[in-house]
């Protein structure tokens, strides 16, 4: 596993070097992760002290509906340009990754016309590993790059994006699915177009600490 990373890592590099800004420049980044209703700063603050003869707390029905829902996000160094969350009862399979693909595609055609190509940097989830996946990819005219397994640590979302937006909205208690959805979405749009492309370009960086340690986990 450590040389397949260590290899990715340099094949990526040597592209950057060759390429230069117009390869990062060209990364749209993407991926999916549950966003909880409350999640608290501190372990005490999920605790409550009740005396053994105090009354049980009732939850309101919003509270006990909201627990958490999942984010799809696709950005790039100018910001993002498609998210959705998936509606409950959903689940993410190749079907409905390949939807979302083709509404990203149209959305870049759109906001980002000025792209010569589209380099696709997502990781090796089953949804997006699966032949048709593969094959719509292509038909679309992305590149994928490739992409170690298990490697959150080489992707900008996982260190970087996810990391901001639930540190943002830990401690905040969020009483309905739709509440925090919109937190969500404002904290995405507000985000300065600085904060993206500093998150992209962090990949390189963290490319050339992965050869480094001959491919070992890159710590934050």
């Amino acid at each position: 596993m450590k040389d397949r990373r260590k290899e990715m890592a340099q094949q990526l590099l040597s592209r950057y070097y060759r390429e230069g800004e117009n390869f990062i420049m060209n990364i749209v980044t993407g991926d999916e992760s549950w966003v909880a209703c409350y999640d608290p700063q501190l372990k005490e603050q999920s605790k409550e002290y009740r005396h053994r003869t105090s009354p049980r707390h009732k939850k309101i029905r919003t509270e006990q509906a909201c627990k958490k829902v999942m984010l799809t996000v696709f950005w790039d160094c100018e910001g993002v340009v498609h998210r959705e969350f998936l509606p409950k009862g959903c689940m993410i399979n190749s079907e409905r990754y390949i939807n979302t693909l083709r509404t990203l595609k149209i959305r870049l055609q759109r906001v980002r016309s000025h792209h010569p190509v589209f380099l696709l940097q997502h990781d090796n989830a089953r949804p997006h590993t699966r032949a048709r996946t593969i094959e719509v990819l292509s038909s679309l005219g992305f590149t994928v790059l490739p992409h170690p397994p298990y490697s959150p640590d080489l992707a900008p979302s996982d260190y970087y994006l996810f990391r901001h937006l639930k540190k943002h909205i830990k401690g905040i208690r969020y009483a309905s699915d739709d509440k925090l959805r919109t937190a969500v979405s404002s904290w995405l749009r507000l985000q300065p177009v600085d904060f993206f492309e500093t998150g992209i370009r962090k990949l390189i960086s963290r490319w050339i600490r992965c050869i480094a340690l001959n491919g070992d986990y890159v710590e934050v």
